[in-house]
C-alpha cells in the first residue's frame, strides 16, 4: 500500500450532473443583473454559454469578472443578496433533477468500503448547494462533515483557482499534499489543486465528446498528471499515482 490516504473530491461534474442545471438558473439571474445594471449585452446569457466561460468557477467569481468586464459595479450587499437569490435558484434546481455522473457512485462505495481513504469534497460552490448535492444523490454517507466550500468555508469567499479551499481542507483533514490526491473536472479546479502541492486527476466524462479531447489538454496544461473521462478508471489512475509512475 502506498502513501495515498485521502481522496479530495470536487463536486459539480465530478460527483454530480450538476453543471448545466446549475448555469440555467444563474444565466436568468445575470440577465436580470444585466437589464437592471443597464449593461447591454450582445445576447442575454444562457446556461450553455456561461459554461464555455465560467465552468469551476462560483457565482460570486462570475459577479467579479463580469463587473470588469462591462464596467458596472455593485455594493457588498447587493453582491451578497444576488449570492443568496442564486444559491436558491439553484438548489430549487438541483433538488428536482439532480443524478450522479455515471458509475462514480460504485466506486465511493468500494473505496469507502476499503477503508483505506478518508473522503472529502472540496468545492467552490456555496456548502448548502454541495450538500443539497451529495444529499440528493445518497452519497452524504461517505463525507459525512468533510465538506469544504471556497465559498462558506473560509474566512474571505474565494473561488478556485485560488488554492486557499485545498489548503484549508488538509488543513482541517490533518493531511500534507503528498498524502492527497484530488479530482476535478475543471481547469480553474485543476489549477487550484495544482497550487496546493497535490497531484490531480482531471476527470473529462460529462463533457460533450467532441469537447473531451481539448479538455483533455486543458486538463494537463493545467497541472492534472492524469486524465480518465469515466469513473470506471478511476481505480487504476490511483494507483499508479500511488505506486509513485506518474
Amino acid at each position: 500500500m502506498g502513501k495515498i490516504n485521502t481522496l479530495l473530491l470536487d463536486c459539480d461534474n465530478t460527483l454530480v450532473l450538476s453543471e448545466d442545471l446549475a448555469f440555467e438558473g444563474c444565466a436568468d439571474l445575470i440577465n436580470e443583473i444585466a437589464a437592471s445594471k443597464n449593461v447591454a449585452l450582445e445576447k442575454p446569457f444562457t446556461g450553455e454559454s456561461l459554461i464555455v466561460e465560467f465552468v469551476g468557477q462560483n457565482f460570486r467569481g462570475m459577479m467579479v469578472s463580469l463587473q470588469q468586464r462591462y464596467g458596472f459595479s455593485m455594493t457588498d450587499d447587493e453582491l451578497n443578496d444576488y449570492v443568496r437569490r442564486e444559491e436558491d435558484v439553484v438548489i430549487a434546481k438541483l433538488k428536482a433533477k439532480l443524478v450522479s455522473v455515471p458509475n462514480v457512485d460504485g466506486v465511493l462505495e468500494k473505496l469507502a468500503a476499503s477503508g483505506q481513504y478518508k473522503l472529502a469534497v472540496v468545492s467552490s460552490s456555496a456548502l448548502r448547494r454541495v450538500q443539497a448535492s451529495v444529499d440528493k444523490v445518497g452519497q452524504a454517507k461517505y463525507f459525512g462533515k468533510d465538506i469544504f466550500s471556497a465559498a462558506t468555508s473560509l474566512p474571505k469567499p474565494t473561488s478556485k483557482p485560488d488554492p486557499a479551499i485545498y489548503l484549508h481542507a488538509m488543513e482541517k483533514l490533518g493531511k500534507k499534499a503528498e498524502e492527497c490526491v484530488a479530482v476535478e473536472d475543471s481547469k480553474s479546479g485543476t489549477l487550484s489543486g495544482t497550487r496546493a502541492g497535490l497531484k490531480v486527476i482531471g476527470y473529462v466524462g460529462p463533457y460533450k465528446e467532441a469537447e473531451r479531447e481539448k479538455m483533455v489538454k486543458v486538463l494537463t496544461e493545467a497541472g492534472a498528471v492524469i486524465v480518465i473521462d469515466d469513473w470506471s478508471k478511476f481505480e487504476e489512475a490511483l494507483a499508479k499515482i500511488d505506486r509513485g509512475e506518474i
